[in-house]
């Protein structure tokens, strides 16, 4: 089958009678019994044992994987559920239900060593329906990765040097999988069933309430008509959107249909209007509040509040979206692309008062999080508000209908999630079972001596090249246990290096051979996957150098005293404008540059970037030497005055 006929087939099985009943109770009953396990509530004295709580989870969002995904991806396979996948679903909720009404006993006698026969079967069935889960709902190289991790323990003591652990038999490597803390419902898991599924389901009822098409308009009623509008409004809706959906394909798919058509319209050639849709959907997952699902495990895996992770992401999207805007101006700049017609861009206030509702839910939310310390309980309550004050204005409001396809949307949502994260606690269980993580992050630091800069970009490619066959989640938490340690022992700040894996585990999104993001936004505009690609690159360049940046100097993570903080901004966000203009060939306020003049600058931004005061003298000469350079070369210089708000 063709890529391109591939790409027609529908992600999910049409669902329809008793299966779509099933999903829609099953969806309802899971947002219920997390409510009252993150609220704390109880029945009589009951309330979910915290190991029982989760196999619950498993037991109603597992099974949606094999109703919802097929086997293959092909017409027939969509069209119609087999008899097996039946089966299995059922299997899946016969083996969970049992671990969930045994999990007391099973804590108390420590199944996860010696387990009754029946225990070991249910394990059986359990790992290895997260294993096919995974498989169907992420891919064949996530699926292959992972089974490697599952099976590693059966022979870890057979691996060489660094790599050797210790080996355990094929039953109590399964029994760990499933009953111990560490694996399947360790870490990830933790984190879906006490944090990460109230926020999912609020970036749901977000966009069922209509937040898609506010941040669309809100962005064109404040960049539309400005010199390339059409790309910078991009820029914003898909930072506003990837903050709260946490997925670049989807992102670059709901916002990409309208923002590349309108960038196309308005002059910019088809490669660079996707390429803009994709770097701007890969950095909207990493800009607070919600930033996907990695976020909420890096808190967990620091022990840190979640907004601790919020403040210290919010620095480096503003640098690295702020290098974009430089870039997409520069172009603009440079080609004479103009604005949007006026009559194309709605006006501010009236968008606002139309769509105030979701931005005064994410303040709750924020609220809450920040100054009440209710991580857990903040996404439910800014979703009951949401649904409510959308519910008076017939265009927002949820009908009885489009409830039910809320419901929908969160269970498959959902649905994908938990197998996502249920199979990457098996990276972990593996890591800690057998001991590697210790030895690979010592042997790290051994090989690395005392190189520093070394030992990042060994982190970096490591990233990389784990983010292209990895989803970013698995990819950060394999680093976070393996690479990370090495990191910290260099003496590196632990946020600054958690956040620094997941920076360059998300440039697979942009960069060829895989860039997903980019080629899923080339098939939009119609244009070469691999030029769209090599385009990303180049304008995402400040995803390869932030994470330089930051994890050297944690001012920028808000690590340190103000004044240090506000200089170390003030110096990258310079640095930034900088390597964009010299990228593209035109600087604020100075106009076109030669390619003399363009080297100074790149350089100079990139010396300004690190945290020293001696490379920003440098950086200064830099830029000075530039500067001088083109003043007397460049027949091609103007002193026009060319902000980048101009119409």
């Amino acid at each position: 089958m063709s890529t391109e006929a591939a790409n027609l087939i529908p992600k999910y099985r049409p669902l329809k009678g008793p299966v779509r009943a099933y999903l829609l109770l099953a969806s309802a009953v899971a947002m219920a019994s997390a409510i009252f396990y993150n609220f704390y509530f109880s029945i009589g004295g009951w309330t979910f044992p915290s190991n029982g709580y989760l196999y619950f989870l498993l037991g109603l969002y597992l099974p949606m994987v094999f109703l919802l995904f097929p086997p293959v991806k092909t017409a027939k396979a969509v069209a119609r559920i087999p008899w097996y996948d039946y089966l299995i679903s059922l299997a899946i909720l016969a083996s969970t239900f049992y671990c969930f009404f045994n999990a007391m006993e099973m804590r108390a006698m420590g199944w996860e060593i010696l387990a009754p026969w029946p225990a070991k079967i249910a394990c059986l069935i359990i790992l290895l329906s997260v294993l096919e889960a995974a498989r169907r709902a992420t891919g064949l190289a996530f699926f292959i990765i992972i089974l490697f991790f599952a099976s590693y323990a059966l022979y870890s003591g057979h691996m060489p040097s660094f790599l050797n652990g210790k080996s355990y038999p094929f039953w109590r490597v399964v029994t760990f999988h499933v009953m111990g803390p560490e694996s399947i419902i360790g870490l990830p898991m933790r984190t879906t069933g006490s944090i990460l599924i109230g926020y999912m389901i609020f970036a749901v009822a977000l966009m069922h309430t209509g937040a898609g098409s506010f941040f669309l308009e809100i962005a064109q009623s404040m960049l539309g008509t400005v010199r390339g509008g059409a790309a910078k409004v991009s820029i914003l809706s898909s930072a506003l959107m990837g903050s709260i959906s946490g997925s670049v394909i989807s992102n670059v798919l709901s916002t990409g249909s309208f923002t590349i058509p309108a960038m196309k319209k308005t002059g910019y050639p088809a490669y660079f209007a996707g390429a803009v849709e994709a770097c701007a959907s890969a950095g909207g997952t990493m800009m607070p509040p919600i930033m996907g699902a990695t976020a909420f495990v890096m808190a967990e895996m620091l022990q840190v509040p979640y907004v601790t992770i919020i403040l210290a992401a919010i620095i480096p999207s503003i640098l690295y979206f702020a290098c974009l805007l430089f870039q997409a101006d520069a172009y603009a700049a440079l080609h004479g692309i103009k604005g949007q017609p006026k009559a194309e861009c709605p006006p501010f206030w009236p968008v606002l008062k139309k769509g105030w509702m979701y931005l005064f839910s994410i303040f709750i939310m924020i609220y809450m999080v920040v100054f009440m310390s209710m991580e857990a309980q903040a996404a439910w309550i800014a979703t009951g508000i949401l649904l409510l004050v959308s519910s008076f204005k017939k265009e927002t409001r949820l009908s009885w209908s489009k409830f039910l396809d809320f419901l929908e949307g969160t269970a498959k949502f959902m649905a994908e999630i938990t197998s996502l994260l249920a199979a990457c606690g098996l990276i972990v269980g593996a890591m800690v079972f057998t001991g590697v993580a210790t030895s690979f992050a010592s042997e790290v630091v051994s090989l690395a001596g005392d190189n520093a800069f070394f030992i990042l970009v060994l982190g970096a490619i490591s990233s990389f090249i784990l983010g292209m066959g990895m989803t970013i989640t698995a990819c950060y938490i394999f680093l976070a246990i393996v690479m990370a340690p090495a990191l910290i022992n260099m003496g590196f700040e632990p946020l600054a290096v958690h956040l620094f894996v997941l920076y360059w585990g998300m440039a697979s999104y942009i960069t060829p051979p895989v860039a997903m993001g980019a080629f899923a936004a080339a098939t939009i505009a119609n244009a070469s996957p691999m030029k769209t690609g090599m385009q990303a690159m180049r304008l995402g360049v400040a995803k390869y150098c932030l994470p330089f940046f930051f994890v050297m100097n944690p001012a920028l993570i808000f690590k340190g005293p103000w004044h240090e903080i506000l200089y170390s901004f003030t110096t990258c966000l310079v640095g930034v404008a900088l390597i964009g203009g010299a990228l593209e060939g035109y600087l604020l306020f100075i106009g076109r540059i030669n390619y003399v003049t363009r080297f100074f600058m790149f350089a100079g931004g990139i010396l300004l970037g690190f945290p020293t005061a001696m490379t920003d003298l440098y950086g200064v000469a830099s830029v000075l030497l530039g500067l001088t350079l083109w003043y007397f070369t460049d027949k091609n210089r103007t002193s026009e005055a060319n902000p980048m708000l101009a119409k």
